[in-house]
Formats: structure tokens, sequence, C-alpha cells
């Protein structure tokens, strides 16, 4: 089995006031989240001709041109992707998660290593990222994401493990500058 760190960084980040590939020091942590992934793929849009050269060597770069009709199109460049590689399941994560790292991506790696499996982190019993997705459902989850949905609708209708992670982070995303957050 092979597992993709798959970090979904395209977005504008309008109400960060710039792209969040560009806050200093992000790409860098999310990517360092995702450690004991074989390889990792980033997937970038907005920005993303400055993005790039903050992405640590070795790591892989996919461009979602279509960046701007929100988190699916990101979802669906990354599985685009990923689908013509030897990957079995992958981790998605978002760059806009400060607090979640490295521990929180190894206790979801713990689940079995089935292309059927569906996980994802919970934090005090809530949803939340990173969200583990077995290549049988890659498909699935490109089809569902449209707009700024990534795989929340795909992910309703499909038996989905939670991973509790509320002792490792909070698991929230980060949307201004002054640390707001919004949904995830």
């Amino acid at each position: 089995m092979t597992t993709t760190g798959l970090l979904l960084a395209a977005g504008a980040g309008r109400r960060m006031g710039r792209p969040k590939a560009l806050v200093e020091g992000w790409l860098a942590h999310a990517v360092s989240s995702l450690a004991a992934c074989d390889d990792v793929l980033v997937v970038l849009g907005a920005g993303a001709a400055e993005a790039r050269g903050l992405v640590p060597d070795g790591v892989q770069v996919a461009v979602a041109e279509d960046w701007a009709e929100g988190m699916g199109a990101s979802l669906r460049a990354g599985l685009w992707h990923l689908a013509r590689s030897a990957s079995t399941r992958c981790v998605v994560t978002l760059v806009d998660l400060p607090d979640v790292d490295a521990r929180v991506v190894d206790r979801l790696l713990e689940r079995t290593e089935d292309p059927s499996l569906l996980a994802r982190a919970a934090y005090d019993g809530t949803p939340g990222h990173p969200v583990l997705l077995g290549r049988d459902h890659w498909a699935g989850v490109a089809e569902a994401a449209v707009g700024d949905q990534g795989a929340k609708a795909y992910l309703r209708t499909h038996e989905v493990v939670l991973v509790e992670c509320g002792d490792l982070a909070t698991g929230r995303d980060q949307d201004t500058p002054d640390g707001a957050s919004g949904p995830s």
C-alpha cells in the first residue's frame, strides 16, 4: 500500500488578505504534518507561481487551474493527479490548519491499509481534517466535489471511521490574520 499526502493550498484566502499558501511557514508546516506518508502532493492555485518556490524539495506540485471555483476544484485536481499514480490511499489536509501536526496524521494512518476505507480526524467528536480516502472512493469524491465543497457531501452518504484527535489539536482552520476560523 502506498499513501500520498494531499495538501490543498489553492485558495485565494480572501479573508486572510492573500493566498494561504503564501502565509509564512504554512506550506512547510502542512507538508511536515504529512511526514508519515510515502509522498506528498501539494495542489496550488491562487499565487501558484510564487507559492511553488515555498514548496519543500521532493514534494510534488499540481496546479488547479480552476481554483477560483472553490475547494472542490482543488480536490478534483489532486485526485485526478493521484489517479495516475500507484497510491492506494491519500490523506487530504488543508494548508490553514496551524495546530494539526504529524501526530494527527500518524493516528489517522493507524487505520487498516484498505483501499475501501474512509476515515477522518474528529475533534471532541466533531468531524474535521485530515481525511483518509481509500482509492476506491477517489472517483466518487471527485464527482461530488463541486464549488467550495470538497468531500463533505460524499462523506455524509458513506460509512466513515471517526478517529478522535481532540487530545492532539483543535483542528480549527484559520481564515483571518487575527486567527478567526470558518467552517471546515
